[in-house]
C-alpha cells in the first residue's frame, strides 16, 4: 500500500475552487473507498503468503510413500530424472562442501556405491546451496564418482523438505521411500538399508 495513494490528514485532495455543480465530498468518498479496497487486497495477499509459509514450515521429510520426482542437472552437463530409475533402488544424498558432517560420510558413500552399482543400485548426490567450484573440489577430494549436481533454486530440497545436510533417502524399485536419515551414515548403516530395499523389491 503506497502512502502516495492515500489522503493525508488535513491535506486537500480537491481544487480550492471546485467547478460549480461538483461535489467535493463525493470525490473524497470515492478515493476513500478505493483506498479501503486496496488495503483489503494487501491484507488478503499477506494472509495467503502467511498460510503458505506455515504450511511449508510444518512439512516434514518423506519417510515413506512415493518419492517426489525431480530433475537434476549434473556437473558435466547431463540431465537426469529420478523417474528414469524406476525399477532400481536409488540412494539420494543431500550434501554441501561446507558441511563437516558430510565429509565424515563422503568416503563411505563412495565405497557403498562401488560395492552396489553392479546390483543395479543408483546413487544421486544433490549439492545444496554451494558454489560449483567448491562442490567440484569436494567431489575430487573424496574421489566421488556417482552422479552429482546442484540443487538449482533449492527446488529438490524444498520438495523433500530437508532441514540441513547431510540428509539421505533410500528409494526402492517401486519408487517408494524406505529409509530416511538426517545424519552422517556409516558403510554398515547404509548397506543394511540398501539390502532391505533390494529384498523388498524382490518380494514385490
Amino acid at each position: 500500500m503506497s502512502q502516495n495513494t492515500l489522503p493525508y490528514p488535513n491535506q486537500p485532495l480537491e481544487p480550492t475552487n471546485p467547478v460549480p455543480g461538483d461535489d467535493p465530498s463525493a470525490g473524497e468518498q470515492r478515493k476513500l473507498a478505493a483506498g479501503r479496497v486496496a488495503v483489503w487486497v494487501v491484507v488478503v495477499a499477506v494472509l495467503g503468503f502467511l498460510a503458505l509459509g506455515l504450511g511449508q514450515a510444518f512439512q516434514t521429510q518423506p519417510t515413506d510413500g512415493r518419492a517426489p520426482d525431480f530433475t537434476l542437472e549434473l556437473y558435466g552437463g547431463d540431465t537426469i530424472n529420478l523417474s528414469d530409475y524406476q525399477g532400481q533402488v536409488v540412494v539420494v544424498n543431500f550434501w554441501a562442501s561446507w558441511c563437516n558432517p558430510c565429509r565424515q560420510e563422503a568416503a563411505e558413500l563412495e565405497q557403498v556405491w562401488q560395492d552396489y552399482r553392479d546390483r543395479g543400485v543408483v546413487f544421486l548426490g544433490v549439492n545444496y546451496v554451494d558454489s560449483e567450484a567448491a562442490a567440484l573440489d569436494y567431489l575430487a577430494e573424496y574421489n566421488i564418482t556417482y552422479p552429482n549436481g546442484p540443487d538449482l533454486g533449492t527446488r529438490i530440497s524444498d520438495d523433500y523438505s530437508i532441514t540441513g545436510v547431510p540428509e539421505t533417502f533410500v528409494i526402492d524399485a517401486n519408487g517408494e521411500v524406505t529409509f530416511f536419515v538426517a545424519m552422517p551414515l556409516s558403510y554398515e548403516q547404509l548397506s543394511a538399508q540398501i539390502e532391505l530395499a533390494l529384498a523388498g523389491g524382490q518380494d514385490g
